[in-house]
């Protein structure tokens, strides 16, 4: 089976399951965050990303209930990990920072954390909190720490329920384009 259509039906199978506390699906809320990505002409990698960044709570044994049991998981880097045969690191890296980039525009914005939604908010304290400043300013220092907060506003956005989106056959070209090329 070809990577593509492994991720497809894993987001298909075990995506079609509820996200963790969220109203959606992990499949809506990929479809969503996708959606949003492309919809300001974002490159195929980010697009890629949106879609894939929370696919670390399907592989392996998946990640069902541990949030609610008090554990981190570490979704992002068990995504990372996997992700990086596949693709580049404009895909991987932004998967791997997005929950630091929450903890991140936790210390930027302090608005932000009121907008998160509960469950987000529950994940925060497991996943090591709001960032000190000086936490923030190294965060911000890394490769695609920019791409990771993008990554992060359309997350939080990806939560409505019943939201019309395109399916995952639309996202296959944009996935393809953003595959590792062989070298």
């Amino acid at each position: 089976m070809d990577i593509l259509d492994h991720i497809v039906t894993l987001l298909e199978k075990a995506g079609a399951e509820r996200y963790g506390m969220e109203a959606v699906s992990q499949l809506e809320h990929a479809l969503q965050c996708a959606m949003h990505a492309e919809r300001t002409g974002s490159s195929p990698a980010l697009i890629t990303a949106c879609l894939l960044h929370d696919i670390g709570h399907l592989v392996g044994d998946g990640d069902e209930g541990l949030a609610e049991q008090g554990v981190d998981a570490g979704h992002e880097s068990v995504a990372a990990d996997w992700l990086e045969r596949y693709f580049p690191e404009a895909v991987v890296a932004p998967v791997r920072l997005h929950v630091d980039a929450k903890r991140y525009l936790c210390r930027a914005e302090p608005a932000y954390w009121a907008g998160l939604s509960q469950a987000s908010q529950t994940s925060l304290e497991l996943q090591g909190g709001i960032y000190s400043p000086e936490e923030a300013a190294a965060f911000m220092a890394q490769p695609h720490a920019a791409d990771a907060v993008m990554l992060r506003r359309w997350d939080d956005a990806a939560k409505t329920p019943k939201l019309k989106t395109p399916d995952l056959d639309h996202y296959r070209p944009v996935m393809v384009a953003a595959l590792k090329t062989a070298a």
